[in-house]
């Protein structure tokens, strides 16, 4: 259990800032400015640094997440024309220093006009996990979680332990009720993991959260940031939040034509591989499943951190478990 977070110790910000500088004299950079942070989660830093050749950026993460400056640094070398152009990493520490890119797509458009940019960067994000399925032997020796389908039924029963991140009986938290009925659901999950596995579909890497704000643009190309909340597991858990997040800020119904103009956007690549129906039943279990990786993912982030970290976040893993009790009540209910 951590009793603190590495840029809470007294001396850490000028040991990042010292960092900061040799590496961007490294590549010829000159500093300009401060080291500005820009904000500071129980997961990570994030700082902006003005130079002579444009802004840079430096991300430190909380102990959990040192992973993603490895996996954005094996990104940059393999398909640099998908990710931030990195400039220095601290595998030691975790620290990324990334050279501006360009802005994020909830800042270029707040508006429908959004959907057309998702359209053309979802094949791309597509392109990308079927070039990394010959790297994932590589992803999982730097530490990427992995969440492959035949792991999954183990991690699940293992999240529903009784541990605090359940908050089994607190408000927020499972009752103890649908802890129960989570735990019935066992075999079901286990069965599902199978039927997504029978699909003709690569396990490859999966960013967790593919939202407006972790898509960078700049001149008609899109770049994917913030591989935080990154694993190995069936692709189509990519799709959970991407489409959750676009009905969410653009006022869209999650059912609706311009939400399903995203959705086949992603699924189109992959019909190389399996049929369109087939692709809509394994998106329909894929996006079930992917609630208890995400709750996955918030055990792993919240586990670790100081108690008063927790209070904020109660609600991730439990929020997440809740509506994947949901999702199966529903779908038991229509017969799927």
């Amino acid at each position: 259990m951590l009793t603190q977070l590495p840029w809470e110790q007294p001396d850490w910000l000028a040991q990042a800032t010292e960092w900061i500088h040799d590496r961007l004299a490294d590549v010829g950079w000159q500093v300009t400015g401060p080291v500005e942070i820009l904000h500071q989660r129980p997961w990570s830093t994030f700082a902006r640094i003005a130079t002579d050749k444009g802004l840079a950026y430096f991300k430190a993460p909380s102990p959990m997440y040192k992973y993603e400056a490895a996996l954005t640094n094996a990104l940059w070398h393999w398909k640099r024309e998908c990710t931030v152009p990195v400039l220095a990493v601290n595998l030691d520490e975790g620290w990324l220093l990334t050279a501006d890119a360009g802005q994020t797509l909830r800042s270029l458009t707040q508006s429908v006009d959004q959907i057309e940019h998702w359209v053309k960067l979802l094949p791309q994000l597509v392109e990308l996990q079927l070039q990394m399925t010959a790297h994932v032997p590589e992803l999982l020796d730097i530490k990427a979680p992995d969440r492959r389908l035949a792991t999954l039924p183990q991690l699940y029963n293992q999240l529903l332990e009784p541990n605090e991140n359940l908050r089994i009986g607190l408000d927020p938290g499972l009752t103890p009720d649908e802890h129960q009925r989570l735990l019935d659901l066992r075999s079901r999950f286990a069965s599902m993991c199978e039927q997504l596995a029978a699909y003709n579909l690569p396990e490859t890497l999966t960013h967790e959260e593919v939202h407006e704000n972790n898509v960078i643009t700049r001149d008609g190309q899109y770049f994917f940031t913030d591989w935080s909340d990154a694993s190995i597991s069936h692709p189509f858990f990519s799709m959970l939040v991407t489409l959750r997040s676009v009905a969410h800020w653009l006022k869209l119904d999650e059912n609706g034509p311009d939400v399903r103009r995203i959705r086949d956007a992603y699924l189109e690549p992959w019909t190389a591989f399996e049929t369109r129906d087939n692709l809509l039943a394994a998106l329909d279990l894929a996006y079930r499943l992917g609630m208890v990786n995400r709750a996955l993912s918030w055990n792993a982030g919240t586990g670790a951190l100081p108690a008063e970290y927790k209070v904020e976040y109660a609600d991730s893993v439990s929020g997440w478990l809740q509506d994947f009790l949901a999702a199966e009540t529903a779908a038991s209910n229509s017969g799927a």
